[in-house]
């Protein structure tokens, strides 16, 4: 049995929080850790160097975790791990990270999220989720102009389109992603980049505006905020196609992600929510998503704008 470095209810306060409020006041959080490693040893020299030194690694998650601003808790552990793995030689991660006095009256005790990570899986991850199948299928279908990628991140989906001869916007709320991004693309030589900062759910009531009639084509991979639907459809151009892909709720119950059901799309779902666009192309199963983690229960549509040329 692996050896076991244990570190239980870690205190600190720490800004995370999906309102802005709820940021800006820092809260009570709490971490237990349980860290995998090859120490052996340590048990026979004695040596703090020949293990993992836990008043190190207390220091870092403090350290880290009262630096970031994060609106999810999962956010806040996924950046913790990322650091265990990189400064620390452990094997697994198992770690429990909650807010000790919950923003909810019904709630008398913590909230949270507990995961395990082995390296393997982390670096797996880190190398980033290859290009999805779906917009390879459908490249042909994708007007020849400007497209809009919603949530780009690391652009994965931009560059593609952009080694297409594309002009290509990537929308993101990840200042760091989007940079990464515009890297990749000058190493590249590749021109008709632009870059824009925007929270999407910021106000969750009312999204912001996309422009009006902008886009040729709008892009949308493993991204659910219903209602930004409105604003999509308008942002496109006549004629123009959206090309959308994203998790069913058959995967929530298959495989337990999204960690919220209400990431997922109901069954049809899809269709309800882009009803004015003329359907080109509807399936939902289990599809390989090209998202990293292997195959997946998805919607896929690619739908087209009314315009004078549109067909009957």
């Amino acid at each position: 049995m692996p050896e076991r470095i244990i570190i239980e209810r870690l205190e600190f306060y720490g800004h995370c929080g999906v309102t802005e409020e709820e940021r800006r006041k820092a809260q009570l959080i709490a971490v237990d850790l349980e860290l995998e490693a090859s120490v052996e040893s340590a048990a026979i020299s004695d040596r703090l160097d020949e293990t993992i030194d836990y008043a190190r690694v207390a220091e870092r998650l403090v350290t880290l975790s009262t630096s970031l601003d994060c609106r999810l808790l999962e956010a806040l552990a996924d950046k913790l791990v990322s650091m265990l793995f990189a400064e620390f030689s452990v094997d697994r991660v198992r770690i429990w990270i909650r807010k000790l006095h919950a923003p909810l009256a019904m709630v008398a005790g913590s909230v949270g999220v507990r995961f395990e990570r082995t390296r393997a899986a982390h670096q797996a991850q880190s190398a980033g989720p290859s290009l999805a199948p779906f917009l390879v299928q459908q490249l042909g279908r994708l007007p020849k102009g400007r497209v809009l990628d919603v949530a780009a991140g690391r652009g994965r989906h931009a560059l593609h389109l952009l080694s297409h001869g594309m002009q290509v916007e990537a929308l993101d709320r990840d200042t760091e992603a989007l940079a990464t991004l515009e890297a990749a693309a000058q190493a590249r030589h590749l021109s008709g980049l632009t870059t824009r900062v925007l929270d999407l759910e910021q106000n969750p009531d009312r999204p912001p505006g996309l422009g009006h009639e902008c886009y040729d084509a709008i892009i949308v991979f493993f991204y659910l905020h219903r209602p930004l639907f409105s604003a999509l459809m308008d942002a496109l151009k006549p004629n123009g196609v959206l090309l959308y892909e994203t998790f069913t709720i058959d995967n929530y119950f298959r495989y337990q992600h999204p960690r919220r059901w209400e990431f997922c799309l109901a069954h049809n779902e899809l269709l309800r929510l882009t009803s004015p666009l003329r359907v080109l192309h509807y399936d939902e199963g289990e599809h390989d998503g090209g998202h990293g983690s292997g195959p997946s229960y998805t919607a896929r549509l690619v739908a087209q704008k009314a315009g004078p040329e549109t067909p009957p």
